[in-house]
């Protein structure tokens, strides 16, 4: 499998504005829209080749308001000194083939994907020729994709598209379908530890042992490079389940409605600046010495990963 030259960034989000909480609601109450993450959007602009001479397109096709929120991306950007933004509003199969859109990924820098119902992404672009310059892109070249909320949910090939919190772990209650593809081996739950989805993320990792589920906390977001380190950014935290070793589970015997049960899942938490190695599976925790008063220091374990 090749490596990947580009580099993704998902990011836990601060606001859903997708099906979760009503269009209406956003409307009404627009100052809702808070970036807590734009310690995040710097790093996006750093690991850029360009940094904030950076090309950045952002795409708002999960958003019920995009042209509200692509206003608050465009300002955002702007106070880090990143002066070509624009908006990609693709509300449309047909929009995506829009050839004055395809063109300005293949110039783009940056892409980002903003927060919504992230089964507006898949549905909208899944197998169109946006989707497979992109790939292109993120294989080729140093090329950043970016998502949040949604377009972090979305990026990974399987991909969480429904399930209530509070009822999980009953068989039939999560929905999973194919995401964008950027990353294997791995399922991505958003807004996580605000609105407890551990339960949703367990029930997924259940089904497929196989692949790694990441839960990203609010203001918390991971650096993936060459397709497998894990970089921990942002203030908020992560969760990482692991399924490998379960040593038994009850989802595929039990009936549609019935409670799951699992035996022996493993859990990580990480923190800014920890890192994951996907292939490996195996974490490293970043230690930190104080300096003085609110100033810390991180100093790299001798196993750090390379």
């Amino acid at each position: 499998m090749d490596v990947p030259k580009g580099k993704l960034i998902i990011i836990g989000g601060a606001v859903d504005m997708g099906s979760n909480v009503s269009a209406q609601e956003h409307i009404l109450q627009p100052d809702y829209i808070k970036f807590f993450e734009k310690g995040i959007l710097r790093r996006i602009i750093t690991e850029s080749a360009k940094h904030e001479g950076s090309r950045v397109e952002v795409i708002t096709t999960a958003s019920q308001i995009p042209e509200l929120v692509g206003e608050e991306y465009i300002k955002s950007f702007n106070q880090l000194n990143v002066e070509h933004v624009n908006v990609l509003h693709i509300k449309s199969r047909e929009d995506a083939a829009n050839e004055e859109y395809l063109d300005r990924i293949r110039k783009a820098d940056v892409v980002m994907f903003s927060g919504g119902d992230q089964l507006r992404l898949t549905a909208i672009f899944g197998g169109t020729q946006f989707l497979q310059i992109l790939k292109q892109r993120y294989q080729k070249e140093h090329f950043v994709i970016a998502g949040t909320s949604a377009g972090a949910a979305a990026a990974s090939t399987h991909m969480i598209y429904r399930g209530q919190s509070n009822e999980a772990l009953v068989k039939g209650e999560v929905q999973i379908t194919a995401g964008l593809g950027f990353i294997d081996g791995v399922i991505v739950d958003t807004h996580f530890v605000q609105r407890g989805r551990i339960g949703r993320l367990f029930y997924a990792v259940a089904s497929n042992p196989g692949i790694l589920g990441i839960g990203l906390g609010e203001d918390a977001g991971l650096l993936i490079t060459e397709g497998n380190v894990m970089e921990a950014i942002g203030s908020g935290l992560i969760i990482l389940v692991d399924g490998k070793s379960i040593v038994e589970t009850n989802i595929y015997d039990v009936e549609i409605g019935s409670p799951v049960s699992i035996e022996n899942l493993k859990v990580h938490v990480m923190s800014i600046f920890d890192k994951y190695e996907l292939h490996q599976h195996r974490m490293v925790i970043k230690k930190a010495v104080k300096l003085e008063e609110g100033v810390f220091l991180t100093v790299p374990d001798t196993n750090d990963l390379q």
